[in-house]
């Protein structure tokens, strides 16, 4: 077979292979991009729920730049919810930590102790239940409350800790999002119980159908503690949808007093089916 006869052999197969693609990047672009509302999009949870019938999993790897101590590495931050009714969903979660360090930035880390120097590694498990209360009409917002519990497999700290969040927020104009939330936990330190107050919010700009950005202001405040925690940090995130069912997003920020971390970033996916 000659050159010329060998290079028409293999263009019509690249024509073919380039056809195919492009059928398939144009039958994606078709659809219509929903959001996934991953709660780990970003720490101010969504206020909605699973669609019934369907399994959202989330998960992310995230590092936290501790001041004065080792980074901290956690993941898989393993989140699964579960849509079992129209505003009813179950949720799983597991998550580990290496050198953990007192900094909450993530919402698999409630039951971290806040100390002066890193714990070790520890993991948890998470489980509860999430109802979304009200839809948004007017100026009633649509919002959700979440009820868990993260139980120690690993570390120091082994009492089981309760959490409440109730997250609430409206769409305004141009598809835009502000949402809030305020998040309580009795958790536990060498000290003994303490509570813990994480309020949170969040404003979410589309940019594209696929593509969002938004920028936040989170913190976590602790009462019942000889040397009380205040952990404010702000950031922004974004997230992209590769399927309408997939997206890959990262999020990092800043703490903005000597008790929170300097920094971390938070790199995760969400996939539902």
């Amino acid at each position: 077979m000659t050159a010329g006869a060998k290079h028409m052999t293999t263009f019509p197969r690249a024509a073919i292979v380039a056809v195919a693609w492009l059928a398939c990047v144009g039958s994606v672009d078709a659809v219509e991009f929903g959001e996934l509302d991953t709660d780990r999009d970003a720490f101010t949870p969504a206020t909605t729920t699973a669609k019934v019938g369907t399994v959202l999993t989330e998960a992310s790897y995230v590092w936290i730049d501790n001041r004065g101590m080792p980074a901290t590495n956690s993941f898989p931050e393993l989140l699964v919810r579960i849509g079992v009714r129209e505003r009813f969903e179950w949720r799983l979660g597991f998550n580990h930590e290496q050198n953990s360090g007192g900094s909450v930035v993530a919402a698999v880390e409630v039951g971290e102790p806040p100390s002066d120097e890193t714990s070790g590694d520890e993991a948890n498990l998470l489980y509860g239940c999430k109802l979304r209360v009200t839809d948004q009409e007017g100026w009633i917002p649509r919002s959700s409350a979440i009820v868990e519990a993260f139980t120690p497999v690993a570390g120091d700290i082994w009492g089981t800790e309760p959490t409440a969040t109730y997250a609430f927020g409206w769409e305004l104009l141009a598809e835009w999002r502000f949402d809030t939330a305020i998040r309580y936990a009795y958790a536990e330190s060498e000290e003994g119980w303490f509570d813990r107050w994480m309020p949170s919010a969040v404003l979410r700009i589309p940019v594209t159908d696929r593509w969002e950005l938004h920028a936040e202001w989170f913190g976590s405040w602790t009462q019942g503690l000889a040397d009380e925690s205040v952990q404010p940090f702000v950031g922004p995130g974004t997230h992209f949808m590769l399927t309408p069912t997939f997206e890959l997003g990262c999020r990092m920020g800043w703490g903005l007093t000597r008790d929170a971390a300097g920094y971390f970033v938070d790199t995760g996916i969400g996939w539902r089916f």
